[in-house]
């Protein structure tokens, strides 16, 4: 079901405001946290102690300059994009379709649900600033809810499922990981259903989904859907937060129309 027929009959119906009161957000201090980068010393930065296991520390990288890329679906693409943007450490995030393929990655096909695609949201970091680890954490802390299955608040569909679409072996297992350690310590009242999968294909969604919340900040279902995962970032992860959005400046792909 296409976001814009849930809103009109949302409006309808006189839900708009209680959509806002629902969306559950779990707090950053009961999710894992991400491994810190050591200091030269070699000694690890001191963590808050928290009520779940923390990950493990990942190996260290021979080639510094490297750039990581991960894929987050976790409902309707604009708020995720939106996160990301907001976070360091992030060059570029791109809203996109992954799960299905090239041929239907459209919005009006996806829309129907029949294609196999998910929204998604390309996520092309520097894991110097920004761990994976962290970006997990991001991800089930603030940029959806991890329980809804097959949707997201309003948007209801196949195509608003939460999953991780992994680059590597290495990021497949330390977000299952990640999923266990969460369902153990019970951070969330309903277990995860959030779909680990390998990346077979990303494509970049129409020119006119990118930086949709940096070009519609007041439209009604930004400021009640999205705008909330903007400052719960900001809340949740001071650290993290940049003052201004990273823009989607276009990464080599060509975005449809």
């Amino acid at each position: 079901m296409r976001r814009a027929d849930v809103w009109r009959a949302a409006i309808a119906a006189g839900l708009v405001g209680a959509w806002a009161a629902v969306l559950p957000v779990a707090s950053a201090q009961a999710i894992p946290v991400a491994p810190e980068p050591t200091s030269s010393a070699g000694t690890p930065s001191a963590a808050p102690t928290l009520a779940v296991p923390t990950l493990p520390v990942p190996a260290a990288r021979a080639d510094t300059a490297r750039r990581d890329t991960v894929v987050f679906s976790g409902g309707c693409f604009w708020g995720v994009q939106a996160v990301y943007q907001r976070v360091q450490g992030v060059d570029v995030a791109t809203a996109g379709y992954a799960g299905g393929s090239a041929a239907t990655a459209h919005y009006a096909q996806t829309s129907t649900g029949r294609t196999g695609h998910a929204e998604s949201v390309r996520v092309i970091f520097d894991p110097d600033r920004v761990s994976y680890g962290t970006l997990l954490r991001v991800f089930f802390t603030v940029a959806h809810d991890p329980t809804e299955k097959n949707r997201q608040g309003p948007d209801i569909g196949s195509e608003y499922r939460s999953a991780i679409w992994t680059t590597s072996d290495e990021q497949a297992r330390e977000a299952r990981s990640f999923i266990r350690r969460l369902d153990g310590g019970h951070v969330f009242p309903k277990p995860i259903v959030t779909e680990v999968q390998p990346l077979d294909g990303f494509y970049p969604a129409e020119t006119y989904h990118q930086d949709y919340l940096i070009h519609h900040p007041d439209q009604p279902y930004i400021v009640v859907n999205d705008v909330p995962k903007v400052k719960a970032l900001r809340q949740e992860f001071p650290e993290l937060w940049r003052e201004e959005p990273a823009p989607w400046k276009g990464d080599g792909e060509t975005p449809r129309r």
